[in-house]
């Protein structure tokens, strides 16, 4: 188990650029797999994309492919997700989560064991 803070959240345009971050407690940051989740007002909490250990390896939804951007600083404790070209469709409550006991990439809810309070993103037409 690991404390995560989500920061960057806001309101921006269709097309501008945004990145969140999500900060980590304790020296084992780098154990964890780290994901991001995000969940709109009606709607199931959906993944976004994901990270290995030593951030090598990411991973992302289809919906955003291409304009997202998933790193990791492991001396910061800290996880990034970099949103560009972003669409109304994009507004949603986005949380980091994160999984412990080994390098296997999980795409669900179910899959991650700690997260975060979740900074809102707004994006308007």
């Amino acid at each position: 188990q690991v404390q995560l803070v989500e920061s960057g959240g806001g309101l921006v345009q269709t097309g501008d650029s945004l990145r969140l971050s999500c900060a980590a407690s304790g020296r084992t940051f780098s154990f964890y797999t780290m994901g991001w989740f995000r969940q709109a007002p009606g709607k199931e909490r959906e993944f976004v994309s994901a990270i290995s250990r030593d951030g090598t390896s990411t991973y992302y939804a289809i919906s955003v492919k291409g304009r997202f951007t998933v790193s990791r600083d492991n001396a910061k404790n800290t996880v990034y997700l970099q949103m560009s070209s972003l669409k109304p469709e994009d507004t949603a409550v986005y949380y980091c989560a994160a999984r412990g006991g080994g390098n296997t990439i999980y795409y669900t809810v179910s899959g991650y064991d700690s997260w975060g309070q979740g900074t809102q993103v707004t994006v308007s037409s």
